[in-house]
């Protein structure tokens, strides 16, 4: 228990060595009860969508790089929803806008086959461990990860 324990650590340490030059983190954590009779899934893609979208117009607006973001998912019961969703914030918007520095809509992988996915696993065991068990061991590995500018986090939302 205690080596795969040390594993988890010893990949999410892997973040902070990359970041912020390679690696930005995004995530949302929602209680299910702050959301009762919303649609959680919207919620949680609004957000992610909105907060990536407008980092890749800071990069246009400060280093004038025009960049085109991808997201990425483990295989999920999710995807059809999610598909629906990223093709109306293309085209009609979301609450914030329209969804615009995206190249392609988002893509479902099996975790078994990505390593990438594997880690995105891992963050979001970290913030769920974080949230739900008040055990901060992973997370906070990764707390200083997500995107920020000018002191401010961007890059997660929990509500």
């Amino acid at each position: 228990m205690a080596s795969r324990l040390q594993a988890i650590k010893d990949a999410l340490t892997l973040i902070p060595r990359h970041y912020p030059r390679d690696v930005r983190l995004f995530a949302a954590a929602l209680c299910k009860q702050n959301f009762s009779g919303q649609d959680i899934a919207h919620e949680a893609f609004t957000q992610l969508c909105s907060r990536f979208d407008l980092f890749l117009m800071r990069i246009y607006r400060v280093k004038s790089e025009k960049q085109r973001g991808l997201i990425i998912f483990d295989k999920s019961s999710t995807e059809a929803r999610i598909q629906t969703l990223a093709r109306e914030f293309k085209y009609s918007g979301h609450q914030y806008g329209v969804i615009r520095n995206y190249a392609e809509v988002p893509v479902f992988l099996d975790s078994k086959a990505s390593r990438l996915i594997q880690l995105a696993d891992l963050i979001a065991f970290a913030i769920f461990r974080h949230f739900e068990h008040n055990d901060s061991q992973f997370f906070e590995i990764i707390e200083h990860c997500f995107d920020a500018d000018g002191g401010v986090v961007h890059g997660f939302y929990h509500r």
